[in-house]
């Protein structure tokens, strides 16, 4: 009984005490925080006091290191990159042409050809690329190409290898030269070179024993490059038969020059109504040789056309009509051929 008394003295003392306290603490929360709101006056427990706002303090700059004098800074390289498993691996090669084995390279006037190695499900081969620079470097995937180069008419073509191990260099030796051409009269006399065109054939022979026709539409003048070798001129004159030709030998590294002498007579044809008459105009011709092979057609009243000497037969048709003459012609003649409209 004692005891209990003494339990419910002690509660009542400690309640005192909690009533007394209490606005004690609740007048010290007020006065650190004067800008809380207070929403219930009944409230036992104070609201949350925010944090204080923290500011970083600043980074501090990195060390300035000076160079001494006379120092060249190198910077980092990049780390190697390594190709993926699978991946093509390249290679890197030079490319450079020469006229002879211990000539100069070729500085200008080249073109290069790249083929893949092994021609395509069609049997063609696969152009890679095609440069026009006179020492093309490339980077190729590693393996085998066919690569041609061109020097005018002159050319080489071969396989190159190309390795992912190390860069490398192809030589191209063309043993190639140049040749000019010009023409003349038997007589001497010059000719008009717009008049005069070549036809050129390698010694090589095809399937039927013919020439290998290397260039057509060849003009006086130029030099026309091409491989060393022997080589069948043919040069026309004007626009039939007058025709010469000669065997020329180019050498690797020099020019050759070759003058073709071609035997030729100028003519010119007219229908006429009476000797010394006006051409009539409207008039088809043929010329044929004396093995009755035509040489020439055109149409026309005073067509003009360069043969070689010789006997022909011309014929003239005129408004339904044919007409015809002999006659024959020597080299360096320059006549004029009246066909009599009888």
């Amino acid at each position: 009984m004692a005891r209990r008394r003494s339990l419910h003295v002690h509660r009542i003392a400690v309640a005192l005490a909690i009533g007394v306290a209490a606005p004690q603490v609740l007048a010290q929360q007020q006065e650190r925080a004067p800008w809380q709101t207070e929403t219930n006056s009944a409230a036992s427990q104070s609201p949350p006091v925010a944090a204080p706002l923290t500011v970083p303090s600043p980074v501090a700059a990195p060390p300035i290191v000076s160079v001494p004098p006379n120092t060249t800074v190198v910077p980092r390289s990049a780390p190697e990159t390594r190709p993926a498993p699978g991946a093509a691996i390249a290679g890197q090669v030079s490319l450079v042409a020469l006229l002879t084995q211990d000539g100069q390279n070729i500085e200008q006037g080249l073109v290069w050809r790249v083929f893949r190695g092994k021609p395509g499900p069609d049997g063609k081969m696969r152009l890679v690329s095609t440069h026009r620079e006179a020492s093309p470097t490339l980077r190729l995937e590693a393996g085998d190409y066919i690569v041609s180069v061109a020097f005018g008419r002159a050319h080489l073509t071969r396989k190159v290898t190309v390795s992912s191990e190390r860069p490398a260099q192809e030589r191209f030796v063309l043993n190639a030269g140049g040749l000019r051409l010009a023409s003349a009269l038997a007589n001497g006399e010059a000719v008009n070179e717009k008049a005069v065109s070549y036809e050129i054939y390698s010694d090589e022979r095809d399937q039927y024993g013919q020439r290998m026709r290397v260039m057509t539409g060849a003009k006086p003048g130029l030099v026309i490059r091409l491989n060393a070798g022997i080589y069948n001129i043919v040069g026309t004159y004007g626009d039939a038969n007058a025709v010469a030709r000669s065997d020329v030998t180019v050498e690797a590294g020099k020019l050759t020059e070759a003058t073709l002498s071609h035997a030729a007579a100028k003519v010119t044809f007219k229908l006429v109504a009476r000797a010394g008459g006006d051409a009539i105009a409207d008039t088809q011709w043929n010329v044929a040789n004396a093995q009755g092979e035509s040489v020439k057609e055109s149409v026309g009243a005073l067509p003009t056309h360069v043969l070689a000497p010789g006997a022909y037969t011309v014929s003239a048709k005129n408004a339904g009509e044919v007409f015809q003459r002999k006659f024959t012609v020597q080299a360096g003649d320059a006549v004029q051929v009246e066909v009599l409209r009888r």
